[in-house]
């Protein structure tokens, strides 16, 4: 079922998008060399509950994971990009992190990731590949407006992605959001303009461009959740929650 979102509700939903967005930030300023992955995920459990949010991903049990998730964050290092359990391990200088984080508030959810290098190496071709994510991200976001369609987002993500050099998967992608954390409508990282879902006000999206550096191809590790890179090439993600206006789409997962 698609939701389409009242005004009470879309005041809940900023809300919870600012929790997002600010407990992010604030995961990002720590994730630092030697910074352990199950640190990361203790801190997102103390900001959430300070914020008085309840985590999405805890309980969290799809027929595509080795469920319940049983923890408050996705940490996905390097070839990982999506559904990265956090584990035992320090980051390293160089590391490309994604920080996938999903929390609700009020009956609304919100969604969002980010892709960063830990410490000062710059490993070849990562800050492109974070970067593309980032374009696509922009690029969808301009074109979601009122009257335009699924298939526009898709095709402005997929343009982006394509034109920088990176295949693109479509067994995962952005999604629906409201009363949880993923419904209808699926989002695919590429697609035709002008076919599927038109888009109106009170609609809530996740929109989430990410690559693999030289594959479509995912595995999937022993842990049942963590999706990597076929190759072990390098990732990134790049994720807003984005509310459907009058006018331009209103971005509800940015940090105060």
């Amino acid at each position: 079922m698609i939701e389409i979102l009242n005004a009470t509700q879309l005041a809940a939903a900023r809300e919870t998008g600012a929790i997002v967005g600010d407990t992010l930030a604030e995961l990002r300023e720590r994730a630092t060399v030697g910074v352990n992955l199950l640190e990361i995920d203790a801190w997102a459990r103390k900001l959430i509950l300070a914020a008085g949010a309840e985590s999405c991903y805890v309980d969290y049990a799809p027929s595509f994971g080795n469920g319940p998730f049983g923890h408050y964050i996705c940490t996905a290092v390097n070839d990982a990009v999506l559904h990265g359990l956090p584990h035992d391990y320090m980051l390293r200088s160089g590391d490309l992190l994604t920080l996938d984080l999903a929390v609700i508030k009020n009956g609304i959810a919100a969604d969002a990731a980010v892709s960063f290098l830990v410490g000062p190496a710059r490993p070849a071709g990562s800050v492109e590949l974070i970067r593309a994510t980032e374009d696509a991200l922009a690029a969808a976001i301009d074109v979601a407006r009122p009257g335009n369609r699924i298939g526009d987002i898709s095709h402005a993500i997929g343009s982006v992605l394509t034109a920088a050099g990176y295949a693109v998967n479509t067994e995962f992608g952005g999604h629906g959001i409201g009363s949880t954390m993923h419904g209808d409508p699926h989002v695919p990282n590429i697609g035709r303009p002008g076919r599927g879902f038109r888009l109106r006000p009170g609609l809530l999206l996740a929109l989430e461009p990410w690559v693999m550096a030289d594959t479509d191809a995912l595995v999937t590790d022993p842990d049942g959740w963590t999706l990597r890179s076929a190759t072990g090439g390098r990732t990134a993600h790049s994720e807003h929650t984005v509310a459907i206006t009058d006018g331009a789409a209103e971005i509800l997962t940015l940090p105060r």
